[in-house]
C-alpha cells in the first residue's frame, strides 16, 4: 500500500522527512561512517519524497517501490497484509543495496505490541519471527509479539530480504536526539534503553550485524 502523508510537524515523522528531502548531504555524512567508502553518497531516496505526497510504503508496495520484482519467496507467504509501513525506502543502483529505514525520536516509541487481529495472520507473524530467531540464533526473554514488535517485525523483514531471498538489504534505524518537538531524549538515555532492548530480545552478535544501522542524529544539526 502507498500511504500519503503530510508534511510533519513533529516527531520522527518531521525529522525523517527532513533527512530525506531537505539534509540529504546530512544522512549521508551519518550514514557514511557505517557503509564502504562512497555508497552513502549514491544512495537514491524514495521516499518520504515531497513530491510523491511524503508517501510512505508497506506491503508489495514497498518491494515495488524499491524495484524489487519477483521474489524468490512471496511475501505473502512470509507475512500478511498490513506489515511494517517504511519511515523511509531508498537503494543505491539498480540491484541494491537497498534501505530500509526506521524513525524514533524518543522512547517510548520503540515500545509495541502486535495488534492482528486474525488468528491466521498472527500465527504466520509468530511463524516468522521464529524463523528470524532461529537462524541467527536469538534467545529473547520476552515473546516479539509484545514489548518490542515494531524492531521484531523490521528484523524479520532484513531477514526476508537478505536470507530468503539473497538480496543485499539494509536496516538503518535512525535515533533523533535532543527532539524538542515531543520528548527530548540524550544520547545516554538512547543507549541505555536500547541496550535493555537488546537484551530483553535477546540479540547479541550475528550474521545481519553488518546489515543492521544505528544512527543518532542529532535535532540541533536539522
Amino acid at each position: 500500500m502507498r500511504m500519503p502523508q503530510t508534511k510533519a510537524s513533529k516527531g520522527s515523522q518531521k525529522w525523517i522527512q527532513q533527512l530525506v528531502n531537505e539534509h540529504r548531504d546530512i544522512f549521508a555524512e551519518e550514514l557514511a561512517a557505517h557503509l564502504p567508502r562512497g555508497l552513502a553518497e549514491n544512495i537514491e531516496w524514495l521516499s518520504p519524497l515531497k513530491n510523491d505526497d511524503y508517501a510512505e510504503y508497506r506491503d508489495v508496495s514497498f518491494l515495488n517501490r524499491l524495484g524489487i520484482r519477483n521474489p524468490k519467496d512471496v511475501l505473502r507467504n512470509f507475512w500478511p497484509n498490513r506489515g511494517p509501513q517504511w519511515d523511509a525506502l531508498g537503494k543505491a543502483g539498480d540491484n541494491g543495496p537497498y534501505f530500509l529505514v526506521e524513525a524514533k525520536a524518543n522512547i517510548p516509541e520503540i515500545v509495541s505490541c502486535c495488534e492482528a487481529k486474525s488468528e491466521r495472520s498472527r500465527k504466520l507473524i509468530r511463524s516468522s519471527l521464529r524463523r528470524t530467531q532461529g537462524h541467527f540464533g536469538y534467545k529473547p526473554l520476552l515473546d516479539w509479539m509484545t514489548g518490542f514488535y515494531q524492531y521484531a517485525n523490521r528484523l524479520a523483514h532484513l531477514y526476508y530480504l537478505r536470507v530468503l531471498n539473497k538480496l543485499d538489504a539494509r536496516l538503518v534505524f535512525v535515533y533523533f536526539v535532543n527532539d524538542d518537538t515531543h520528548i527530548a531524549t540524550s544520547l545516554d538515555q538512547w543507549e541505555a534503553a536500547l541496550t535493555l532492548q537488546k537484551r530483553l530480545m535477546g540479540i547479541g552478535k550475528h550474521g545481519l550485524k553488518d546489515a543492521i544501522l544505528e544512527l543518532f542524529v542529532d535535532t540541533r544539526k536539522l
